[in-house]
């Protein structure tokens, strides 16, 4: 019978940069916003479309970014969401609905830190979605961009594959729904609010491998945990990094004064501001008990350790009167008591098996172990 090998599927592991992650180290912390980076166009662009109000609803999915020009001067809400970011479509559409060139910078940006700023009667928020990958086990991230102008939402997306908005869609085609009767800025917040609400469905993911993690660091410890916790802390960071600053940026659309924002709106973005205080307590939580489990693993690792030690010293112990009564014995001389007794050999072994006894006797007495 011929079995084909995989030895890579192995090797992999007897490499302690893989072990223990020391790529997705440099994926985190290779992050300089002195330095321009070059985002690369993508090779998929799909472009969809809601034009809608209380009465009626429109959806277009469209090829050419140029025909989403008419949307500006209609009564009705549009929400141009564009998934894949190229430079040319980007510039287009953000120079026809008149969006300053530093959002525009800031839309074809990577790996920006989440923001919000009010230019020229435009309110732009830049934020990341995230997603738990289950193979890899670790927490991906998808920059999004939100420019909200009066009556239209434009949105910026990296991924043309996921996003957190389909029950958003849902909601659209129901005549009644809340989103239906608000205007740009409600659109606005239903996108936040969902952006924020998905952090918990990622943090639940990582909270149920932790508990995981920390019931083998409290049965088995072993140096695979310790290349867990390492991981988990890594992905604690990237998680840390995106929910923090989007409490600052949901705080600057409470305190905005632009007119694109309705009154009655403020409430809805405070709920949104409850959630990301939340979830950033709830990744506080997290890296705590990364931290303690760490702390754990290294007591258990003593704890093994002096176990260790505690039945080395006391073998030692117990060996050491055979050891003198032994040494005695051997002792080069003529005149020995009990030397030539016939008797005298299962004396000496009686007399190095009783002390011992004695001694353990002592040892279980005085709660020694």
């Amino acid at each position: 019978m011929n079995v084909k090998l995989k030895p890579e599927k192995y090797l992999r592991y007897l490499v302690p940069i893989n072990l223990f992650g020391t790529r997705r180290t440099r994926e985190i912390l290779n992050q300089n916003p002195t330095i321009i980076p070059i985002r690369e166009d993508s090779k998929e662009v799909k472009i969809t479309v809601y034009d809608y109000n209380a009465t009626s609803l429109e959806f277009h999915e469209l090829d050419d970014v140029n025909e989403c020009f008419r949307y500006l001067s209609t009564q009705t809400v549009s929400w141009i969401n564009i998934d894949g970011i190229r430079k040319a479509d980007v510039e287009a559409l953000c120079n026809f609905f008149l969006v300053h060139p530093l959002i525009q910078e800031d839309i074809l940006s990577i790996n920006q830190r989440p923001k919000m700023d009010d230019v020229d009667n435009i309110l732009f928020c830049l934020l990341n979605m995230l997603y738990y990958n289950q193979e890899k086990k670790s927490v991906e991230q998808e920059q999004i961009s939100i420019v909200l102008g009066k009556n239209f939402v434009l949105s910026f997306q990296e991924d043309a594959s996921r996003d957190v908005f389909n029950s958003l869609r849902e909601k659209l085609k129901l005549t009644n729904s809340r989103i239906r009767q608000g205007g740009a800025d409600y659109l606005c917040y239903t996108m936040l609010d969902l952006i924020v609400d998905h952090y918990y469905i990622v943090m639940d993911h990582l909270g149920d491998q932790i508990e995981d993690l920390e019931e083998e660091v409290v049965r088995s410890s072993t140096h695979r945990s310790l290349a867990k916790i390492n991981l988990f802390r890594k992905e604690l960071i990237v998680l840390k990094r995106n929910i923090s600053p989007v409490r600052d940026l949901v705080n600057g659309f409470i305190r905005s004064d632009s007119e694109l924002l309705d009154d009655r709106s403020t409430k809805y973005f405070k709920d949104v501001y409850d959630h990301i205080v939340q979830a950033n307590d709830l990744s506080e939580t997290y890296r705590d008990m990364m931290i303690n489990m760490h702390d754990l693993y290294l007591n258990n690792v003593n704890l093994k350790m002096n176990e260790v030690m505690k039945v080395m010293a006391i073998v030692t112990c117990l060996l050491a009167p055979a050891t003198v009564i032994g040494g005695i014995f051997g002792m080069n001389f003529d005149t020995i008591p009990w030397l030539h007794n016939p008797y005298g050999f299962f004396g000496a072994v009686v007399v190095m098996l009783i002390i011992p006894i004695w001694m353990l006797w002592m040892f279980r007495k005085r709660g020694w172990f």
